[in-house]
């Protein structure tokens, strides 16, 4: 008897077919959404072989990523342009994509500045990526803790709080959160960013742990472990850098396993952006998001 009659054999004697359960071999749906972040694809950017209008069309034809997060600095100059955000927004609607949020780099305007004016300037500067972000559905800007030096840390911690009082006051308005990246100096000391946080403690104000920057000064690196535990209780939004992969499929300079654990055990449920960071010159960009989606597919589906 061969399979098939054997199959029909049983349907006719009970109703049911016996056929394996295969629902176990199913991945579990992970316990959160993956985005892509613009930075992953700066080199076809910077070439010319790709616009920030193109992103939405290709996170999702080229990599199945149906959420992305821009970077201001490719469409700087058009965050007022009403005409270009409502292209971009049908660009992203017509894909079935999801705009999260926008990386606002605006490092020549001082956050957190001892001077008030420097700092109201920031302010205003960053108020039309609000409104931007408003405009094309995100949920937060994620800004800068820079122009303090010379203050000592506390100091620093007062002027960055003040710019994120006020920039908190605006997105209100728009329903929209200032969220902070650890992005370097005194934004990569943990204990140091999370005391911002709990000063500032306002609900659209939090944090974007960033796996890769960890880098505090020219000789000290904070522990990146210590970083991202300290910083996920604020979080609304991760970013999953990646740099390199061993033979294996492994972040070979990081234990995603164990950064992965650490954001489900905060309870984050939102969205962890795919930011491949490498050197382009030894890894593709497309091999770069590919890798890091299939880690993060991988480690999720264990831990969920």
């Amino acid at each position: 008897m061969n399979r098939r009659e054997f199959v029909k054999l049983m349907q006719a004697g009970t109703g049911v077919a016996l056929m394996p359960d295969f629902s176990t071999l199913i991945k579990k749906p992970l316990f959160f959404d993956i985005s892509l972040a613009e930075w992953s694809l700066r080199q076809p950017i910077r070439n010319g072989d790709m616009s920030n209008l193109d992103f939405p069309q290709i996170a999702r034809e080229k990599y199945g990523i149906s959420a992305v997060e821009y970077v201001s600095g490719f469409f700087e100059g058009r965050e007022e342009d009403q005409n270009y955000l409502k292209e971009l927004n049908q660009r992203a609607d017509d894909q079935g994509v999801k705009n999260v949020l926008i990386m606002v780099d605006l490092w020549d305007f001082k956050t957190a500045s001892p001077d008030v004016q420097e700092r109201q300037t920031a302010i205003d500067k960053h108020k039309p990526w609000i409104d931007a972000a408003q405009t094309l559905g995100c949920h937060a800007i994620r800004i800068n803790a820079n122009g303090y030096e010379g203050l000592e840390p506390e100091e620093a911690a007062d002027t960055f709080a003040d710019t994120l009082t006020k920039l908190s006051d605006y997105g209100k308005q728009a329903d929209i959160s200032i969220i902070v990246e650890n992005h370097g100096g005194l934004s990569s000391n943990g204990k140091w960013l999370a005391g911002v946080m709990k000063q500032v403690n306002t609900d659209n104000v939090g944090t974007l742990p960033d796996f890769g920057n960890i880098k505090v000064s020219d000789d000290e690196q904070y522990d990146r472990y210590l970083l991202i535990e300290e910083l996920m209780p604020y979080a609304k939004g991760v970013s999953a850098k990646t740099f390199a992969f061993d033979k294996k499929g492994r972040e070979s300079s990081m234990d995603i396993s164990k950064l992965m654990k650490t954001v489900k055990d905060a309870g984050f449920k939102g969205y962890v952006g795919i930011e491949f960071g490498g050197e382009l010159e030894k890894i593709s960009d497309k091999d770069g998001v590919a890798s890091t989606k299939k880690l993060l597919e991988k480690v999720g589906s264990s831990l969920s």
